[in-house]
Parts: structure tokens; C-alpha cells; sequence
């Protein structure tokens, strides 16, 4: 079949996420980046698009441009699947207008920045039954799909404790300084949404609780920090998790963890073992018993499980970062639109960014009521 024609909104010449989608989605020859909307000034797009060596007709003014020219285009070469890699507020509309005009969706998080506007979201995508993926990252590393497998396959046994940390310190120079808060998209609930710390990373924690252990959250209690007076958005926060009466866990995330880089580490404790990783280490799963030494699994050996082993690039020793978790997340995405999946759990659905934004609002409802139990469910 031949390759995917991919077109992008947002990740112009000054985004760090565009580069990671751009060289994700080019590692197993599975898409061509056809053209999009790089910038809401068209000529930065159309200069942009010139270092990609892209064609500047496919190169729009914006989404309704996008959409009326690229409809007017046979099937054979309109672009199939659209990467949203606008900031926070625009995901919903433009997702929304995509999947109405019969585009598959691959979108950042937050998927949007209420709940109400996710679950308008599902109710189009499963109205248009198109593709949607959620780009939560970090489940595409091979050792983090090695730790599913061996949860699902009980080799830890019966869950007992989930501990997911992800420290940050990179709002420490802003958030002390109030004219550069204040300037911060970040802290702006009208661009970001009600949250800052837990919508931006806390969801990824959230997300991967639930992706690695198979189960959902059922309730939580939240703790959030504010700092200042006048800063609208949490920066740091700790949430206790019910995933059932006896399965239960804690989420703590911050972005005021002075030094730190991106720690995020995932630890899920078993009647028969645990299973720790580290996103700063990501070739190591750390697999421990009582009665035996720590075991230290890496990617590439035949000892990982098939979903592990298909994402896995290099030898054994070759370190696989981000652009390869990205990358993988792309190949899942792609099986999907060429109705080739193998694998539950290829790529984040839509209905993953669903649960997030419910979590987001829950986490600040619970923090506001007094730090009180508050149920996942509506």
C-alpha cells in the first residue's frame, strides 16, 4: 500500500513538538508529510514548508482553507490523517471540524480543555468512524509495552499499589516572577484549560496508572499547589487513586521540583512482584522479587513480549528515546488506518483523552471542595 498522506496544524519552526511528530511519524516509512497549516501566519508556513521541500499549494492560510482545498482534491491525493499540534483551546475545534469533514485525527494532549467538549468529541468521532489517537508518548516505549504485557500476563500476580511520579522544575524561573507568570500560555485558563500541572504532565501519569495495569481509576483525592495568590493554575499536586477498594495508588506530579529534568517513573507493586520503570532510563524494566535479585530487562532480547519486540528498532544496547516511543505510537496509528492492527494497546484512542479531561476536572474539583474523595464516574 502506498504511504499515508499526512498533513499538520501547528509545530512550525519554533515547536519542539513538531519535530518529534515530524521525525515520529517518519521512521517506518508509513507516512508523507504532505502540508498543513505550520503557523497562523501564512507566510511563516509557506517558509517553513520551503526547508521541508513540501509543495507550497498544500500549504493553507487556515483550518477552513485547509479543508475546503483539500476537498476539492481527488480521494487519491487529499491527505488522510491530520496531526493537531496547536496549543490546548484549539484542539477541540479544529479536531471537531476535522472529523466532520472525514478526516482521521491524531491529536495532542490535553485532548481539549473541558470534559464536556472530550465527550463531544467522541460522540463525532464515533459518528464519523474515523481513526483518533491521543498522543500520550510514553506508552509507546518498548519497555513500558514489556511491563503491560507482563502485567496482563500475571507475572506480578494480583495488583496491589500503583505509584506514578512525574517531577518537573521548569516553571521555577517564571512562577516566582509575577509579570512572567502572568505572560505564561501555560498559566492562562482561557488558552489551557482549568489546569496546569496535572493537564499538562499529570495526565500522562494518569494515562499510564491505567495503561500498564489494565484497570481504571474509580475515585480520587487531590491535593493541589498554587503558589501564589494570583496564579490561576495549579504547578504541583498529589492525588490518591481508588482503582478498586483494595487496588489503590498515588499520583504526585510537579512542575516547581527544582533540578528536576522529566522524572517520570511508573511502579506497580504485584502479591508476587513488582515492575518499575523510569522515563530518564527507558531501556530498564526493573523487575523485583523477594525471593530472588533484582532483574533488570532491557528492549530487543527474545525474552520481551511481541508488542514489546515490534517497536523495537535496534540491538540490544542501543538506546531508544522519545522520537522512538513517538515513532511507534505513528506505526499503531498507521496499522489502524491500513486495518492492519495487531496490538491492543498500539496507539492512545480518543476515548484515553476522554478519561484525562475527566481526571483534570476531578483532580481540581476534589482539591476545591476541601481534599475530598470524588468519584470518576458522572
Amino acid at each position: 500500500m502506498g504511504k499515508i498522506r499526512l498533513g499538520i496544524l501547528g509545530g512550525g519552526e519554533e515547536s519542539l513538538i513538531g519535530i518529534l511528530h515530524r521525525v515520529a511519524s517518519s521512521m517506518f516509512d508509513k507516512y508523507e508529510l504532505v502540508g498543513g497549516v505550520f503557523d497562523p501566519e501564512h507566510q511563516k508556513s509557506l517558509n517553513f514548508a520551503k526547508k521541508l521541500q513540501l509543495n507550497p499549494n498544500r500549504v493553507y492560510k487556515d483550518l477552513d482553507d485547509f479543508v475546503q482545498k483539500e476537498g476539492q482534491l481527488p480521494e487519491s491525493e487529499r491527505i488522510q490523517v491530520v496531526s493537531v499540534l496547536t496549543p490546548n483551546f484549539l484542539h477541540f475545534p479544529m479536531a471537531k471540524q476535522l472529523l466532520e469533514n472525514g478526516y482521521n485525527v491524531i491529536c495532542e494532549k490535553p485532548l481539549t480543555t473541558t470534559y464536556e467538549e472530550a465527550k463531544i468529541l467522541k460522540q463525532t468521532q464515533e459518528k464519523a468512524n474515523a481513526i483518533f489517537a491521543v498522543t500520550y508518548t510514553y506508552t509507546g516505549y518498548p519497555m513500558v509495552r514489556q511491563m503491560k504485557s507482563m502485567i496482563k500476563n500475571g507475572e506480578i500476580g494480583k495488583i496491589q499499589k500503583v505509584d506514578v511520579q512525574y517531577y518537573q522544575g521548569w516553571i521555577n524561573p517564571l512562577i516566582h516572577d509575577k509579570e512572567k507568570r502572568a505572560a505564561t500560555w501555560r498559566l492562562d485558563p482561557e488558552k489551557s484549560g482549568i489546569s496546569c500541572c496535572i493537564g499538562d504532565i499529570g495526565t500522562h501519569a494518569f494515562n499510564m496508572a491505567e495503561y500498564v495495569t489494565g484497570l481504571e481509576i474509580h475515585e480520587i483525592l487531590a491535593d493541589l499547589n498554587y503558589l501564589y495568590e494570583d496564579n490561576p493554575m495549579d504547578i504541583d499536586g498529589t492525588v490518591l487513586l481508588r482503582f478498586s477498594e483494595k487496588i489503590k495508588g498515588v499520583l504526585r506530579a510537579s512542575q516547581i521540583a527544582t533540578g528536576e529534568e522529566n522524572n517520570f517513573t511508573v511502579k506497580v507493586y504485584g502479591d508476587k512482584g513488582g515492575l518499575k520503570w523510569e522515563q530518564e532510563n527507558p531501556n530498564y524494566l526493573y523487575l523485583l522479587k523477594e525471593d530472588k535479585p533484582l532483574q533488570v530487562l532491557k528492549p530487543g532480547h527474545v525474552y520481551n513480549s511481541d508488542f514489546s519486540l515490534e517497536g523495537t528498532k535496534l540491538p540490544p544496547g542501543h538506546p531508544e528515546g522519545i522520537f522512538d516511543s513517538m515513532g511507534n505510537i505513528y506505526l499503531g496509528i498507521a496499522n489502524a488506518i491500513n486495518k492492519e492492527t495487531k496490538f491492543e494497546g498500539a496507539y492512545p484512542l480518543l476515548n484515553d483523552g476522554l478519561r484525562g479531561m475527566n481526571f483534570i476536572e476531578k483532580t481540581v474539583a476534589s482539591h476545591k471542595k476541601g481534599n475530598v474523595w470524588v468519584k470518576m464516574k458522572d
